[in-house]
């Protein structure tokens, strides 16, 4: 049986590259500018479902780590999932972010050799102004912030890429970034960041 899931809402994505991470643009094939990536992304999930089971209005936090390009696997990754998320909410997006139930994040289960487990915990993604401020309770605190172009009332985006995350991407810088899990503690302020819509799914879902 077939998946059918949707996931639409916004990513926020912080990284140990200096500001621009090269793996938009490259698709993941470009080394990161510290030669390896350590990164968080918060997600908040405004519509959601996987067959039957609500999904809408909950929050998720991916951790991972990768050796090299991105393109090349052997990433370490570890999910947290809002405490608000019910048993089978939590096994659902546990199905969706270890790429088992196919579609936008199917690349996962390939590119993921070594998966630290789900842990639940209260999480908030909030916005101010044009800042995202984003926790997971004892393990990760953000804010991010667009980086301004020319104009300055605009933000600098990436439009049209084939990033498997978004096509646009609001190019950002962390103005805080704290991650402290499966014994990690990584400090990724002044460093690159993302800010995206997500329209993700399997091609199935309506």
């Amino acid at each position: 049986m077939i998946d059918q899931w949707t996931l639409r809402g916004e990513l926020m994505l912080s990284c140990n590259c200096t500001v621009f991470c090269p793996c938009v643009i490259s698709l993941g094939q470009h080394d990161p500018t510290e030669g390896y990536c350590q990164t968080w992304a918060g997600i908040r999930i405004d519509e959601g479902r996987l067959d039957a089971v609500d999904l809408s209005g909950l929050k998720v936090a991916l951790v991972a780590e990768v050796p090299g390009p991105l393109t090349r696997g052997n990433w370490t990754a570890g999910l947290f999932v809002d405490d608000k998320a019910s048993i089978y909410a939590v096994k659902a997006l546990t199905r969706i972010f270890t790429g088992r139930a196919g579609g936008s994040t199917g690349l996962l289960k390939i590119l993921v050799s070594q998966f630290l487990g789900v842990r639940t915990a209260p999480i908030s993604y909030r916005v101010e102004g044009d800042t995202r401020i984003f926790n997971v309770e004892n393990v990760i605190d953000g804010a991010i912030t667009p980086v301004r172009g020319k104009d300055p009332s605009k933000p600098v985006v990436v439009h049209n890429s084939g990033y498997w995350i978004a096509p646009d991407v609001t190019v950002s810088k962390a103005e805080r970034s704290r991650m402290r899990a499966f014994g990690r503690n990584w400090n990724f302020a002044g460093r690159s960041a993302e800010i995206c819509a997500i329209d993700w799914g399997n091609g199935q879902a309506g």
